[in-house]
């Protein structure tokens, strides 16, 4: 599958990000694969996972396009979301179909520019479809002179220099569709099928659904703050 056919799959769709972290009650391979299959039940195109050992098993439940990551923390570095090639290589012996990364204007832990590790990517792996995690609209515009192929709002409210909101940055979506020519995936902060149908409606090619579905604490966290606040 191209980089065109790939993104056609994925167009007007809900991606359903299946992750858990070690401190949480549904870490593990098993359980994110079965967390993966429910999403295609339930309509997803697509799933974005981390960890070569998630992704493993949720290819065995299910056939959709992945968007692989890896997070790794580096001490030197504020930047994990696929930070180094170390990453990249380890997504790519896999199989993803997309490899996210950050592209944010933070040091990296190799101390690359987002420039240069964009371009040792694509020379690498010339088919690699490549999506941009960023966090402001100057980050969205440098990303699409790298050579990405696809910008997603993942990081904003999530750097120190972005200020973070109670559901989706639509300003920043907003600003995206009108100066960028790539698709635009909108991830971060999705906590209601009206917001996920928002984006959509104003353009973007997909929506990236998480904790407002697969993290059962902070769905529970939620309906549990507001019956509390009113007793």
């Amino acid at each position: 599958m191209n980089a065109e056919e790939l993104l056609q799959k994925l167009k007007g769709g809900l991606i359903v990000s299946c992750q858990a972290l070690e401190e949480e009650p549904l870490h593990g391979s098993e359980v994110m694969g079965k967390m993966a299959l429910a999403a295609k039940m339930g309509g997803a195109v697509g799933i974005r996972a981390n960890t070569v050992q998630d992704i493993i098993e949720i290819k065995k439940n299910v056939d959709l396009p992945i968007i692989g990551i890896i997070k790794q923390e580096y001490d030197n570095s504020p930047v994990y979301i696929t930070p180094t090639m170390k990453e990249v290589d380890a997504l790519m012996a896999v199989g993803v179909e997309i490899v996210a990364v950050d592209a944010t204007i933070r040091t990296r832990p190799d101390s690359l520019d987002i420039h240069t590790f964009i371009q040792k990517i694509k020379t690498k792996y010339s088919t690699c479809v490549i999506m941009a995690d960023v966090s402001t609209i100057e980050e969205a515009r440098l990303a699409q002179q790298c050579g990405v192929d696809i910008v997603a709002t993942t990081l904003s409210g999530y750097t120190d220099y972005t200020k973070s909101k109670d559901g989706p940055d639509f300003e920043l979506v907003e600003v995206i569709l009108k100066e960028l020519e790539l698709p635009l995936i909108v991830e971060g902060k999705i906590n209601t099928p009206e917001e996920a149908a928002k984006c959509i409606e104003m353009g973007a090619w997909a929506v990236v659904v998480g904790g407002a579905i697969t993290r059962p604490q902070q769905i529970t966290k939620r309906f549990a703050d507001k019956i509390y606040k009113k007793s």
